[in-house]
């Protein structure tokens, strides 16, 4: 577990996945700065000799993709600045869980369009989903992500939108998401986004345009008062604490299917 950016719910969950399927895991996070004290090639070539997989948390999605590419064992994304998959397969997985369904389904992203959009925008749309997104006025998402997110929706029969007016885009949507305003890096930025996202908090009125069944989701840390509120994290219409739990199902889930296959010592 190569973790160059803090984590509770990411580390936790595969740390402790891991030990109950009977396996272990070695946490490693200022011991290697991939591609400055070694190279992400040869931390890559000593892994792979060592372990029989690894799961990366960094800020560069090409970091990843290096590590990726030079090992000749399984990389799990764990988090870069522009993908967060295994958030998403844990929100996917709550939402058939609660609603029963994903096919047509309609979940409104509310803020930034961050890493943990983007991948879900791609999941999403790979299985038929509609995903909506408001944003405020330069905080759209990643432009090569949406253009993926449009071929899956072409070939799921999916949608994707966009706006800037967050009560139009939870109208008779399933699922209202929210991110934290200011991600892991953004430090610097964050009383102008503050104020660029004053008008995106979810609150209960907001969740209340949504529909009487809609359900809050978010996915960690949240900081309560400011994107979302108490009342909703807190509340009956809440799922977040139930997808933070499945963040451990879902890793073991992916561990199992993609280290199952391999010959393990």
């Amino acid at each position: 577990m190569l973790f160059q950016k803090p984590s509770l719910r990411t580390r936790v969950t595969f740390e402790a996945g891991m030990a109950q399927l009977g396996g272990h895991a070695i946490y490693l996070t200022h011991d290697v700065v991939l591609g400055a004290r070694e190279s992400v090639r040869d931390v890559a070539r000593n892994l792979e000799k060592f372990v029989d997989g690894i799961v990366v948390r960094t800020g560069p999605h090409e970091v990843a993709q290096e590590l990726a590419a030079q090992a000749e064992i399984p990389v799990i994304n764990g988090l870069t600045l522009r993908e967060h998959p295994c958030q998403a397969l844990a929100d996917v997985f709550t939402m058939q869980e609660r609603l029963g369904r994903l096919e047509g389904l309609v979940v409104a992203f509310v803020g930034d369009g961050n890493n943990v959009y983007h991948s879900l925008a791609l999941l999403g749309t790979a299985l038929g989903m509609e995903v909506r997104l408001a944003h405020p006025p330069g905080y759209a998402p990643n432009e090569r992500i949406v253009a993926r997110a449009q071929e899956l929706a072409r070939i799921s029969g999916a949608r994707l939108t966009f706006g800037h007016d967050p009560v139009e885009a939870v109208r008779g949507a399933a699922v209202v998401y929210t991110d934290a305003w200011t991600s892991m890096g953004q430090e610097a930025e964050t009383e102008e986004r503050r104020d660029a996202f004053a008008g995106f908090r979810v609150d209960d009125a907001l969740l209340d345009e949504a529909g009487p069944d809609a359900v809050a989701m978010h996915c960690l840390p949240a900081h309560r008062g400011e994107e979302i509120t108490s009342s909703v994290m807190d509340g009956p219409r809440s799922l977040i604490w139930e997808q933070s739990e499945n963040r451990l199902h879902v890793q073991k889930a992916l561990l199992t299917e993609i280290l199952g296959w391999t010959e393990v010592a």
